[in-house]
């Protein structure tokens, strides 16, 4: 006859007694891990503290949006639609293994005015599509100044800071 085996209770704590925790994603993380900042067409030297204190002011805002509502949102202020590399002065970041790293180039707008302080952003969001993986451009201002980089879940890597909007070849 064949006896039973009983089966272990595992306490749902730790000896230690300290639980585990899971983080639920509050919105979009920016990263500079891939961040080119010796690029000869991308550099912020010489940008006023105003430039400074507007992006971070606007990438702060832009962490309370998931991916997706901020690649679906039409607003103004966003402006948010897809890169075409072949309309560029670049072929691309030039990141090792791109291919695999990054997908569909995107743009959004980062601020509604120039530069401007004081500015919060409105966001209404809207019909379109999202994707896990982006490659995406913020723009800072109605100036051309842009962020280049690209969104994996819910984590913005930057890549170029691009203040005087020289991706983009003159439109003529």
């Amino acid at each position: 006859m064949s006896k039973k085996i009983k089966r272990t209770k595992v306490p749902k704590t730790s000896a230690s007694g300290i639980r585990s925790t899971k983080l639920k994603p509050q919105g979009i993380s920016f990263s500079f891990k891939y961040y080119q900042d010796g690029h000869n067409k991308f550099s912020c030297n010489g940008k006023a503290a105003t430039y400074w204190l507007t992006l971070i002011d606007r990438l702060k805002a832009l962490s309370g949006l998931s991916n997706q509502e901020l690649l679906v949102n039409r607003s103004s202020t966003l402006r948010c639609h897809p890169i075409r590399w072949e309309d560029t002065s670049e072929n691309g970041f030039g990141l090792p293994n791109e291919e695999q790293l990054v997908d569909t180039p995107y743009q959004f707008s980062l601020s509604s005015n120039e530069h401007g302080r004081g500015v919060h952003p409105s966001f209404v969001i809207g019909a379109g599509f999202a994707r896990a993986n982006y490659k995406t451009k913020c723009k800072i201002g109605m100036h051309p100044g842009r962020v280049h980089g690209f969104l994996i879940d819910e984590v913005f890597y930057i890549v170029w800071l691009d203040p005087d909007h020289l991706l983009y070849r003159a439109q003529g």
